[in-house]
């Protein structure tokens, strides 16, 4: 990818994030940034993983929970500051994203972002040379904290219900245990995972936007079946069918041959467990 398509998404974000809370659409961007519509929306889409629509929706919808969390503002006002023309509009789409109302949420008082602000910071070497991706997953080491939780925060969107505070705690365990697998493009961390040597199931595994289609999924599946957890049934929960938040993680864990299991509730959130047969995953996939 090269450079410019990087840059002109950056812009796009940065023009996004200036006016998060006005009317915001593909039209007004590409036209504060003199691009085609068109391009645009083709470029955003590949690079980010969602719309521009959908994007401004889910960063609306965080920034509304951190209001709801960390300040005393009416829920009516909190709604009006996201764009919504009423409550019951806001509190609708919200529990759609959120699983629970606005007025729980607040009682709760545990903020997570459905989406963070989306950083393409970083160096991309591998890009136009990647290859043998599989020879570069390493375990990882407590220095590559910061570039792990910058890739965490660049997929969020992929894993309700995250606390960074608590999945560090995680985090750190799991390096320890020897149990967090790493690929990296120089400092800049383009594939993570965690799992448990114990039970098979991978707890994390996110792909740099940017390297998705390059296999990183399955490069760590190989890993983990054929050095780490050999003969082990292999598990790895996401969003269910149908989920108003997913963006995609769902179908591309069915992509890499996992198939449906139980439903469960996890952190108070409905997600849908799912099983690699034992063969391994779909050599097709890449």
């Amino acid at each position: 990818m090269p450079n410019q398509t990087i840059e002109k998404i950056t812009a796009a974000i940065q023009y996004l994030e200036t006016h998060l809370m006005e009317k915001t659409d593909l039209d007004t961007v590409a036209e504060a940034l003199h691009y085609s519509k068109y391009h645009l929306h083709r470029m955003f889409t590949n690079t980010v993983g969602m719309t521009i629509h959908e994007y401004v929706l889910r960063r609306r919808l965080t920034e509304a929970a951190k209001l709801l969390v960390f300040s005393d503002r009416p829920v009516l006002d909190i709604a009006l500051g996201a764009g919504y023309e009423s409550q019951q509009a806001f509190t609708k789409i919200f529990t759609a994203m959120y699983k629970q109302p606005p007025s729980r949420y607040r009682e709760n008082e545990k903020f997570y972002p459905l989406q963070l602000k989306f950083e393409l910071e970083g160096s991309y070497h591998m890009l136009d040379s990647y290859e043998n991706a599989s020879e570069k997953i390493t375990f990882a080491q407590d220095s590559d904290i910061p570039c792990w939780m910058d890739l965490v925060r660049l997929v969020i969107d992929g894993f309700p219900h995250l606390r960074e505070k608590d999945y560090l705690q995680v985090l750190k365990q799991s390096i320890a245990d020897r149990q967090a697998l790493i690929l990296k493009d120089q400092e800049t961390a383009i594939g993570i995972l965690l799992f448990s040597r114990e039970t098979g199931s991978i707890d994390f595994m996110g792909t740099h936007p940017l390297y998705r289609k390059k296999g990183i999924p399955k490069a760590f599946l190989d890993k983990v079946m054929q050095e780490l957890a050999a003969g082990k049934e292999i598990s790895i929960t996401t969003y269910r069918e149908g989920d108003r938040a997913d963006t995609g993680h769902r179908r591309e864990i069915k992509n890499l041959g996992f198939a449906e299991a139980e439903l469960l509730v996890e952190f108070g959130y409905p997600t849908q467990r799912f099983i690699l047969p034992k063969e391994g995953p779909d050599a097709s996939i890449s």
